[in-house]
């Protein structure tokens, strides 16, 4: 009972991952952050396999997604570290989130809650030709703390994931010992005891 439990509150966590992931997937699509989009794709394969391995009894796909989860909060936490400017990390960097291949931030930047956008005209002399420079205000949630937001629940999520991966681990193997002992003595051929006559047959001689 308490493993039907555990793997059915496990499935049911890595389907909110699941829910959650891929809506983050989508807006880092639209705002081009290449980082984060490699970064999802593997959380959301390995959020798969344990989930497989949650249903299928598979303790090795639960531990791997286990580990992971360790590696996907330190991400998350890199992240929030980012957009508060944590140290010498600057929320304005191109390097990180784009690879510097573009100049595109976050799509909450100018799509958040109560954002008004106006473009400025004419454009500055040092930016791009290919690139529109606006001004961004109004914003009810600036950009930074709707990132923030999204990895707090990413971690909230890994590290609940995390303490019933664990648990479902320890009652497969539980399980398998169990079914393992009970089974052992078929495979080694047990019999019970049988009891041993203590007649001995004696020979019989016939007369003619």
């Amino acid at each position: 009972m308490g493993c039907c439990s555990g793997r059915c509150t496990l499935a049911f966590l890595c389907g909110m991952q699941l829910i959650s992931i891929l809506e983050r997937q989508i807006f880092d699509f639209l705002g081009y952050q290449w980082a984060p989009i490699l970064t999802n794709f593997v959380h959301i394969i390995t959020v798969i396999l344990g989930l497989f391995g949650t249903v299928q009894f598979r303790p090795r796909y639960v531990t791997g997604y286990a580990v992971w989860l360790v590696l996907w909060v330190t991400w998350n936490i890199f992240i929030i570290c980012f957009y508060l400017e944590v140290g010498d990390l600057s929320k304005d960097s191109d390097l990180i989130m784009t690879f510097n291949i573009s100049m595109h931030r976050s799509w909450w930047m100018e799509n958040g809650p109560g954002c008004r956008v106006t473009p400025v005209t004419p454009p500055p002399s040092w930016a791009p030709e290919d690139h529109r420079y606006i001004s961004i205000a109004g914003c009810l949630l600036e950009y930074q703390y709707v990132e923030v937001a999204h990895s707090s629940l990413q971690i909230l999520l890994a590290l609940v994931g995390f303490i019933y991966a664990c648990y479902v681990v320890k009652l497969i193997s539980e399980e398998e010992d169990s079914f393992d002992f009970i089974g052992g003595f078929d495979s080694y051929g047990y019999q019970g005891p049988q009891k041993t006559s203590h007649l001995q047959l004696q020979p019989m001689y016939m007369s003619k």
